[in-house]
């Protein structure tokens, strides 16, 4: 099928189609410029059009405009969209054109062409340029307009590469997603995509960088997948054309695991492309890597102690504001960890951190807002935190907030590709909006494809899912009452199917409540378990060292390890020391303003929870958390098997932020003295049963 219709009319069914978004004929109008009459009529044309794909246009209670009809047939009509070459592109797509084209065609232009290959007067060309100078300022690239001359874009090329990644990734991210969409189904447009990407290389690099994260065990958030691809094509189209990085002076040692995974992908990029990466350009990647938030909370490094510290001040401070005690939560203190220390290497790189929800959040939720900046001003006064940094945490607490208020029935999977924050206040929203639901599981977009859907009642998404043979609601990120209410009625009008698929009969409702207590028990005693072992593993493999003088801390780990493995505690010493040595070289393990280092690994030839001491009579001398050189006389060994429950990760993040919690807990785990250690320990352990399980 082949579509003829205007720019204009294309333009107007993309911004209806669009999902989150409501719009009228005036705000249309408003947007692309004409009057509401022109939009009047172009609507018209439209709809005839949109009966070849048996859709058509509805107007909600409030005017806004829908495109209603089957999902694949969307898809087809989102299709045939890609395939009509705008020879009249909308203001957004027109300043994207003229960002490339002085990043990407050479250093000075002439603004009569400029004008002319956007198609546009002077005067608009001129207010294009105001903005994209202030976008380039932010990534200390500056374009300089001299008069009878043109415009000029002076900037080194890495930050040239930022402004350019992020200026897809802020403006036109939905865009993005659906083009995943298509390569992924192996429907490459001829035609570059946004103006810009190769369908191939988009096609290839996902394909790569997947294999390379599920290989080193990693699942980067939604938002930092596409990123990552995004900065990678940009990386290879820009290296056809000789524009190379220049040196950024970046530590290699901190980003010792990181540059081994871009390494791996570098690699088979250059053997699939026939092309050269410098180490610079794998260390550039390697930065964004190590400024990514990862989806899987499970593996933080509970050795990240002075962070760990201060997100449970940032937990407490927030609590006494809101008159709400979240110390408890370990879900929130895990989330906020994830998200803290990728957020702290962004700030201290200068990398910007883009959130096309701040202004929403902080409308939605001033009061909470207000409180998490005033708790991360007070806990990290070095950092300046801007505000879209401070709306992902206000997410995470938003999320704990409306958990503690649900009461749930029903099955619902939710597929929301926007990130780790968004995507649990999503699901908090909804169940407390919706207290039928029973319970709210989270995919990415990639994982939905491989999912069974059958254990779902209800499939939530906040993008179109083109590939998917099932029924789904669209909503937006922070669901709006419009969506609420439509998933309100999908429940109403599926109740019978609902419950048939359950096995659920309304007149046998006690038998219902009945297995949800036992399941809630059975969940309970596991708990219970899992704290009871690891508590009792704790103590019990708790051991004291004096070491001799001369003994590198090296020697040291090694002693305590071996020690552990005549105990039959653990199986492979090698491979143990292996990934203690993997963690040092990642980052500094002393605790700074303390004479202990913290040496921690989780490894699947490790059978128990174990805690270990050694004192030095002779100070040795390791990294520091801060980065900095520090004496040590205690070194402290925290070792677990790679599988852990929660509460599990409880119990050692419980050890690992205790060792700092006040001066007096400093100088006992200091003392090398085991019965006051133990005793500590004691005493950390009973605060929390008596907190988590007796509340008395």
């Amino acid at each position: 099928m082949f579509l003829f219709i205007t720019s204009r009319e294309k333009s107007i069914i993309e911004l209806i189609i669009k999902p989150g978004r409501k719009h009228t004929a005036l705000s249309i109008a408003t947007f692309l410029n004409v009057s509401v009459r022109t939009i009047h009529r172009d609507l018209k044309a439209i709809e005839s059009t949109l009966e070849k794909f048996d859709l058509r246009i509805v107007r909600t209670q409030d005017e806004g405009l829908m495109i209603k009809g089957k999902n694949e047939h969307i898809f087809r009509l989102i299709q045939e969209l890609m395939k009509i070459k705008s020879t009249n592109q909308s203001p957004q797509e027109r300043k994207l054109i003229l960002l490339i084209i002085l990043l990407e065609e050479g250093d000075l232009f002439k603004l009569k062409t400029l004008a002319k290959e956007l198609g546009v007067s002077i005067t608009t060309l001129n207010t294009y340029l105001d903005e994209i100078t202030d976008w380039l300022k932010i990534f200390e690239v500056f374009l300089y307009r001299k008069r009878g001359i043109g415009a000029e874009v002076q900037g080194t090329e890495a930050n040239k590469r930022k402004a350019l990644a992020n200026y897809f990734l802020v403006h036109f991210n939905e865009e993005l997603i659906q083009c995943l969409f298509l390569v992924e189904n192996q429907q490459n447009p001829d035609e570059t995509i946004l103006h810009y990407f190769h369908p191939v290389y988009l096609a290839e690099v996902d394909r790569i960088i997947h294999q390379a994260i599920n290989q080193h065990h990693s699942k980067l958030a939604d938002g930092d997948y596409i990123g990552l691809i995004v900065h990678i094509c940009i990386m290879i189209q820009r290296t056809k054309k000789h524009l190379y990085l220049e040196d950024e002076g970046y530590k290699t040692e901190e980003l010792t695991s990181e540059i081994l995974l871009m390494k791996d992908i570098c690699r088979e990029i250059e053997r699939v492309f026939s092309l050269s990466f410098t180490e610079k350009d794998i260390h550039f990647l390697a930065v964004r890597l190590r400024a990514a938030k990862f989806r899987t909370t499970g593996n933080v490094y509970s050795d990240s102690i002075v962070v760990g510290q201060s997100i449970k001040n940032m937990i407490a401070h927030v609590s006494v504001q809101l008159n709400v005690d979240l110390t408890g939560d370990f879900s929130l203190y895990q989330g906020l960890l994830a998200h803290m220390e990728p957020a702290i290497f962004r700030l201290k790189q200068k990398m910007e951190l883009f959130n096309p929800l701040t202004k929403e959040i902080k409308k939605k939720y001033p009061v909470l807002f207000m409180a998490v900046r005033n708790s991360i001003d007070q806990e990290f006064p070095d950092l300046v935190f801007p505000d879209d940094e401070v709306a992902y945490l206000v997410l995470h607490f938003g999320s704990t907030l409306v958990l503690k208020e649900e009461v749930v029935e029903i099955n619902a999977l939710i597929v929301c590709p926007t990130g780790i924050g968004t995507s649990k206040m999503l699901g908090s929203r909804i169940r407390k909006e919706i207290p039928e639901i029973h319970s709210v599981s989270v995919k990415s977009v990639k994982e939905i494809k491989e999912a069974a859907l059958k254990g779902y009642d209800v499939v939530i998404s906040t993008v179109r899912l083109p590939f998917l043979n099932a029924e789904y609601i669209l909503v937006n990120p922070l669901l709006t009452e419009e969506d609420i209410q439509s998933i309100q009625n999908f429940l109403q009008k599926n109740i019978q199917k609902l419950t048939k698929d359950k096995g659920y009969h309304s007149f046998y409702h006690i038998n219902t409540t009945e297995s949800k207590e036992k399941a809630s028990f059975d969940e309970t005693m596991k708990q219970i378990k899992d704290i009871h072992g690891s508590i009792e593993s704790i103590l019990q493999n708790l051991r004291m060292y004096r070491l001799c003088d001369g003994t590198s801390h090296d020697q040291v780990i090694l002693h305590m390890v071996k020690a552990a493995e005549e105990e039959n505690l653990i199986t492979n010493a090698g491979c143990v020391m292996y990934q203690l040595k993997e963690r040092e070289n990642k980052g500094g393990l002393g605790i700074p303003q303390t004479n202990m280092a913290l040496f921690h690994c989780r490894e699947n030839h490790v059978k128990e929870l174990i805690f270990r001491v050694s004192h030095l009579e002779q100070p040795c001398t390791v990294k520091g958390m801060d980065g900095k050189p520090m004496q040590v006389r205690n070194l402290l060994l925290i070792l677990a098997p790679e599988e852990l429950s929660e509460k599990q990760q409880e119990i050692l993040s419980l050890i690992s932020t205790s060792l700092i919690e006040d001066h007096e807990a400093m100088m006992i785990f200091s003392s090398s003295n085991e019965e006051m250690i133990r005793k500590q320990l004691e005493g950390t352990f009973h605060e929390y049963l008596r907190n988590n399980l007796i509340k008395e």
